[in-house]
């Protein structure tokens, strides 16, 4: 099964960092591949059900993800519920950086579901899932130090 690491440090606090990182519903103003992020259900501080619409590469991917937040490990682990993809898991995490900064790191794993294709489109799908999620980390570094800015 396809897989995608993708980490950055950021000149912010961790704590800082975290709570940009859970506030998904925020993403589509700071990220251009973000159309849509809401949450469609919560069970207290560490649950929640949230939907996605996402460009990728030209197309629009949508799912809906289960996410479990552990706050004190700073870590939200998600799975698809539905979806466009067979098979979408990952986790967000938010780790102490250098000089009081954060590393944040987003991993994901993935089954497009279209066996016969997928030795084919399975390697350009990690490529673009790779540049989203750089691009996703990127646009946090930009809200977080340009917040730390003001």
């Amino acid at each position: 099964m396809p897989r995608v690491d993708v980490e950055l440090p950021i000149a912010a606090p961790p704590e800082h960092t975290w709570q940009a990182v859970v506030d998904v519903e925020a993403y589509p103003a700071c990220m251009d591949s973000v159309q849509s992020v809401t949450v469609v259900e919560s069970s207290g501080e560490d649950r929640r059900t949230t939907a996605w619409s996402v460009h990728l590469k030209g197309s629009v991917l949508e799912w809906v993800e289960s996410e479990q937040l552990d706050h004190a490990a700073r870590r939200f682990d998600f799975h698809q519920v539905s979806g466009d993809l067979a098979h979408f898991v990952g986790h967000w995490a938010v780790r102490p950086g250098e000089d009081g900064g954060s590393l944040v790191s987003l991993t994901v794993e993935f089954e497009i579901g279209i066996p016969l294709l997928a030795e084919m489109l399975n390697p350009v799908a990690a490529t673009a899932l790779r540049e989203n999620a750089e691009q996703m980390l990127q646009a946090l570094e930009r809200r977080l130090t340009g917040a730390a800015g003001r």
